[in-house]
């Protein structure tokens, strides 16, 4: 008998994304299929719930209060079977380390091929754990660093090196814009970075994220 094809839900707060994951796995009808998809995590976890797929497909960042971490978490804790992928734009390694954390059974790049990730999604069903392969070199570099002790400022708050490096610049009084140009990056990213910070240290401005830095000895 013919294995039946994966069933898929995805999230992703872009339509446009979700759209381009049809496209590229329309190829692969006999192996996956997306019987579902949300934009945002509150309307994703009512119809996980009700559909029961195999594989839970995420972004990492989705528009709300609730990230794509947030909701891996809550699915785990609703059924600690449930095998969930972050599917990311992002490489950094404590991305990786925290999706691990919160349950999740594998984290990929946007980049990967659709052979790839059809390939890592059904490892991910078999009961395998998943990591993009351009990822996992570092990530065991990063790990061992971890062990040492040798990390970024805020790794330990949960924040990616990218965000410990924002949070340095708004400790000393840098606005959006020149932390745009300190670091070759669009202001919107960097808005998206600082709100990040925000949720991450469970704060509403800059004057709170910068007293938490403080308070907590990340920056003097």
């Amino acid at each position: 008998m013919e294995p039946k094809p994966l069933r898929l839900v995805v999230v992703d707060d872009h339509e446009m994304v979700i759209e381009g994951l049809k496209a590229v796995l329309s190829r692969f009808q006999e192996r996956v299929r997306i019987i579902g998809q949300a934009v945002s995590a509150d309307s994703a976890e009512p119809l996980i719930a009700e559909l029961d797929p195999d594989v839970v497909v995420t972004d990492v960042r989705l528009r709300g209060l609730t990230s794509g971490l947030d909701l891996c978490r809550r699915l785990i804790e609703a059924d600690p079977a449930r095998r969930v992928v972050l599917l990311s734009a992002y490489d950094d390694e404590q991305y990786l380390f925290q999706a691990l954390r919160a349950g999740a059974a594998g984290y990929l790049l946007k980049s990967i091929d659709g052979e790839g990730l059809v390939r890592h999604l059904e490892l991910v069903a078999s009961g395998e754990t998943a990591v993009d392969p351009t990822m996992a070199g570092r990530a065991v570099a990063s790990a061992a660093r971890l062990q040492a002790g040798e990390f970024w400022p805020g790794a330990r708050l949960s924040l990616t090196q990218r965000e410990s490096e924002v949070l340095g610049f708004l400790v000393a009084g840098l606005s959006n814009r020149a932390i745009a140009g300190r670091l070759v990056l669009g202001e919107e990213t960097v808005k998206s970075h600082v709100r990040a910070i925000f949720r991450k240290l469970e704060v509403n401005d800059r004057a709170g994220a910068v007293a938490v830095a403080l308070r907590e000895g990340i920056f003097q």
